[in-house]
């Protein structure tokens, strides 16, 4: 039997005529598209996605769910090894805690303010509008490819395997540098509710020597526990997740209500241009105030990644992908508006450099303040756990198609935990050598802030990007039924041609504006050229140290994805 490539049927957008049976330990991947094949579990023949035009009927039992939905993800090529565990609350709670309103408004409010004034509160619903359209495609395509690894599985399946693997790779590094910069947010309010968390020296100012060191140490004692948490239990890590989301949701509205009973002024706020004039300009500083919404809006596609541990993946994930960029954008909105209403001062030196910890301080009294504050260093706590669980699945799903260096190890699923132990360090690991940069040079880290941001938003291109090439060559797959019988989530052929012409316009928009080699975002201190370009660097370190690694791998990888069907056959016997 002839070896059957599985990038030349995604794009062809065709069923094929071969087959590949099931293989041992899910170890290679394996096409979508393929005829059809018995299940393990009831010997029932299910065809292939997106052939595929049923699933199970809703009186299932949960098991009997979870079995069709094994069977589902053994059409892809793939055995399930990840306990599925997480129900749609769950689901939701993956992508919201990743967004985290309360833990990156917290951290960036001072810097959108400082530079676009009272008016930056536009850039909000702006990136807001534009990251909904990302997530209407990035929900067609969780009801379609159910996989962990959202981003390297879906780039993968309708650009090739080529593209599949840059995004992935990009989306890796974004993912561990943004681990380090959630839980350097602890910094932030916790020395703030108690003194005692200032372990380090006196001054509590991440933009300190003493702030920047202790931020470090709380950051890593953090890293030391979501690690802990993620490699011991789904199950557990999925409960945290619910229970620091439902605090947060709860904490955003006590906030925002005692905010506007404290407030200084009306909602007409927001239609003033405090802090600019046509000296300073105003495109420009909207401009660089706009990369606090960004930064803050990215991540909710992390309800696809636990899509192989999720109940009914394909009904799921894409409704709760949606509920998690919605309940961001509205609340940080309201947030935002309450924040400007009550602020005692709408000076830069007062609220820019203070941000939402002087609002609170200031109107809210000390118990109060404190209360909240806890609450956001909850919300860091699990927005720190949440991104490194979604690092954690890239990994793994790439090493499961033999893709990244040492893969055989960071594939491997405890069968006491039940996680992929080894995929789940490696991102703790290089989040912690993250934060030690910030041991001497806070300047830089708030760089690799802005920096991951830019590479999250570049992976995001690859999928949007080649979705929309897809579109237009007419080879996007579309029908097929979820597991409750209704009809995959689709916004249609018109309606979703122009909101991915407009995802991608956008995304092509923002990645450009983050990566501008800005000094006042990237070297406001001055302190060297090499900050000034860190973007540009940064783009050179990922590709070029991604152009290594995939050479390294380039053969397995390709022969991972592309099998004899009479040797998978006897894998799988």
């Amino acid at each position: 039997m002839h070896t059957l490539p599985r990038e030349g049927l995604v794009r062809e957008g065709r069923r094929s005529d071969e087959g590949v049976a099931p293989f041992h330990g899910g170890i290679k991947a394996r096409e979508a598209e393929w005829p059809r094949l018995p299940c393990a579990h009831s010997g029932v023949a299910v065809s292939g996605l997106p052939f595929r035009r049923h699933l199970l009927s809703t009186h299932l039992a949960p098991r009997s769910v979870d079995a069709v939905s094994a069977t589902d993800l053994h059409t892809f090529g793939y055995t399930q090894q990840l306990a599925r565990r997480v129900g749609s609350y769950a689901s939701f709670a993956a992508g919201f805690s990743f967004v985290s309103i309360l833990t990156t408004v917290f951290q960036l409010f001072g810097l959108g303010y400082s530079f676009g004034g009272t008016a930056f509160f536009w850039t909000w619903p702006a990136v807001f509008a534009g990251q909904l359209l990302v997530a209407l495609c990035f929900a067609e395509l969780a009801a379609r490819y159910p996989l962990s690894g959202a981003i390297f599985q879906w780039s993968r399946r309708l650009g090739g395997s080529v593209l599949g693997w840059f995004a992935g790779w990009t989306m890796i590094v974004a993912q561990i540098i943004t681990v380090a910069a959630a839980a350097i947010a602890l910094q932030v309010v916790l020395p703030a509710a108690w003194s005692g968390f200032q372990v380090i020296g006196t001054d509590p100012s991440v933009f300190t020597a003493d702030g920047a060191a202790n931020a470090v140490l709380l950051g890593c004692l953090l890293l030391v526990a979501t690690t802990t948490l993620n490699a011991v239990s789904v199950r557990i890590t999925a409960i945290v997740n619910s229970v620091g989301v439902t605090c947060e949701l709860i904490g955003v509205a006590l906030l925002v209500v005692l905010l506007l009973g404290h407030a200084e002024r009306g909602p007409s706020v927001v239609l003033h241009h405090t802090n600019l004039n046509a000296t300073t300009g105003y495109v420009v500083p909207l401009l660089i105030s706009s990369l606090m919404a960004a930064y803050v809006l990215v991540g909710f596609d992390s309800a696809g990644e636990l899509a192989e541990e999720t109940h009914k993946p394909r009904a799921t994930t894409p409704r709760t992908i949606l509920r998690a960029v919605v309940a961001s954008g509205i609340g940080g909105a309201f947030l935002l508006l309450a924040a400007l209403m009550a602020s005692p001062s709408l000076s830069v030196d007062d609220l820019g450099l203070g941000g939402l910890p002087y609002v609170l301080t200031s109107q809210l009294g000390t118990f109060w303040g404190k209360v909240l504050l806890v609450d956001v260093a909850l919300a860091v706590c699990v927005c720190t756990l949440a991104i490194q669980t979604a690092a954690a699945r890239m990994i793994f799903s790439m090493s499961r198609d033999d893709v990244l260096p040492f893969s055989a190890a960071l594939r491997t699923i405890s069968p006491r935990t039940g996680t992929p132990v080894l995929a789940t360090i490696v991102p703790g690991i290089g989040a912690a050598l993250c934060l030690l940069v910030n041991v001497k040079n806070a300047g830089l880290f708030l760089g690799l802030c802005s920096v991951c941001i830019m590479l999250m938003y570049i992976a995001y291109l690859a999928v949007t990007g080649a979705m929309l090439v897809r579109r237009l060559r007419g080879t996007l797959e579309t029908g097929g039924t979820d597991e409750d019988g209704k009809p995959l989530f689709s916004m249609g052929p018109k309606v979703g041609l122009v909101v991915n012409v407009l995802a991608v316009a956008y995304g092509v928009f923002m990645a450009i504006n983050l990566g501008l080699p800005r000094a006042e975002v990237y070297d406001p201190a001055g302190d060297g050229w090499y900050l000034h370009y860190l973007p540009l660097l940064t783009l050179a370190v990922t590709f070029g140290g991604g152009a290594i690694a995939y050479a390294v791998k380039r053969v397995d990888y390709h022969a991972s994805v592309a099998v004899p069907f009479a040797q998978l056959e006897g894998e799988g016997a």
